[in-house]
């Protein structure tokens, strides 16, 4: 089944302008389907297969002979002695779009292109299915439970898998393979237990002396595990909106996942009807919503202009869309039922910036415009619309 990605027009878009372009995502959040389905006529190349890697590793300029119109490589992290080889064809090939290379951990990728092919690849960002892309699934189910529960990720949809059983998989590969890639984590139990615990403060401030207690581990070990579950496209830290309103502003990110399907296995839910009751069901659509503005912005190419906005007597603002001279404020209601507490935040950011247009985006189906400019739209609308 082909699910055609928003992000495609965005790629082809991008092997005009440059030499060489990385797709950096998520793993399994579909980048080598989306490679291949945009370049069908280049050779594609997995550096996960241990014969390719160790033929590119031992004889990198034979390895890349064998591509002279250029190749998709993908998983090219595992062999980092590729970059210097392949600035030298950059270098001296002015033909445009040569090379596709996509890896599944930003910090290995990044590190590597920063120190060798900087200004020479441009940067696409891949994540799980937008709710406008499972809609393409046919005689899919997309009711608000069912997404919380399953989350985005391609194959849990595409290939009906029960998601307890596909993140049970994706938890043990994170952490056995990626997690050892990046850092030599001896306890991987102790590593997990974060994971779980992070699970639980979903849209909450980011508390590290907190978790480190918790977890039982120092405050530079907690904030370096976090940094590993960021790089590899675990958690999304939303930042806070830092221009002061005369108003004393909290300065701590908070914390979401970049799928809502893995939360909700790492909190125990397995069923739909169970999120109906769960008191963290507030916290998983706050994060589903923040994520599909992130996933429209990245779809396009571009970096995030995502915050949130608190103050210290506790007003809050869950997301604003920053465009440089306003702030698109936007509040998040899991409930299906619009009630008047529901524009609570929205009516003090606008009071306190002087600024209009706030959305609401709740659970339920309904579209409405208030009289006070305040607009209420459902889960199911187009983010972009809105944004």
């Amino acid at each position: 089944m082909f699910i055609q990605r928003h992000a495609s027009e965005k790629l082809l878009q991008l092997c005009q302008q440059f030499k060489a372009v990385a797709v950096v995502g998520p793993r399994q959040s579909g980048k080598t389907t989306l490679v291949r389905a945009c370049f069908p006529e280049k050779p594609y190349v997995s550096l996960e297969n241990p014969q390719t890697r160790s033929f590119a590793m031992e004889d990198p300029v034979q390895f890349l002979r064998q591509f002279p119109q250029g190749a998709i490589l993908d998983e090219i992290q595992r062999v980092p002695e590729l970059f210097s080889y392949l600035q030298q064809i950059l270098d001296e090939n002015p033909q445009r779009g040569q090379f596709i290379l996509s890896g599944s951990n930003n910090f290995l990728l990044l590190e590597t292109i920063t120190q060798t092919l900087a200004g020479r690849v441009a940067y696409l960002d891949l994540l799980p299915f937008s709710l406008s892309e499972l809609r393409q699934i046919p005689d899919s189910t997309i009711d608000l439970n069912t997404c919380l529960l399953r989350g985005a990720y391609p194959e849990i949809w595409t290939e009906n898998i029960i998601p307890s059983d596909w993140f049970s998989a994706y938890v043990r590969t994170y952490i056995e393979r990626d997690v050892r890639l990046i850092r030599n984590i001896e306890n991987l139990y102790v590593f997990e237990k974060l994971l779980s615990l992070c699970a639980g403060r979903v849209g909450q401030l980011l508390n590290f002396s907190q978790l480190a207690n918790e977890v039982g581990v120092d405050l530079k070990t907690v904030k370096s595990w976090l940094g590993i579950l960021q790089s590899s496209y675990i958690i999304y830290l939303l930042p806070p909106y830092f221009k002061n309103f005369n108003k004393r502003i909290v300065k701590t990110p908070k914390l979401y996942f970049y799928d809502t399907g893995l939360v909700s296995y790492l909190l125990g839910i397995r069923r739909p009807e169970e999120l109906s009751f769960h008191p963290s069901k507030g916290a998983i659509f706050e994060n589903l919503m923040v994520l599909e503005f992130l996933k429209a912005r990245f779809n396009r190419g571009e970096r995030s202009n995502l915050f949130f906005w608190r103050d210290g007597s506790g007003n809050e603002v869950d997301l604003l869309i920053d465009r440089g001279l306003s702030q698109k404020a936007i509040e998040i209601k899991s409930g299906e039922t619009i009630k008047s507490d529901f524009f609570k935040g929205l009516l003090f950011w606008e009071k306190l910036s002087g600024q209009s247009g706030g959305v609401v985006v709740y659970g339920g189906d309904a579209e409405q415009e208030r009289s006070n400019g305040l607009k209420i739209s459902s889960w199911q609308s187009d983010v972009l619309k809105i944004m």
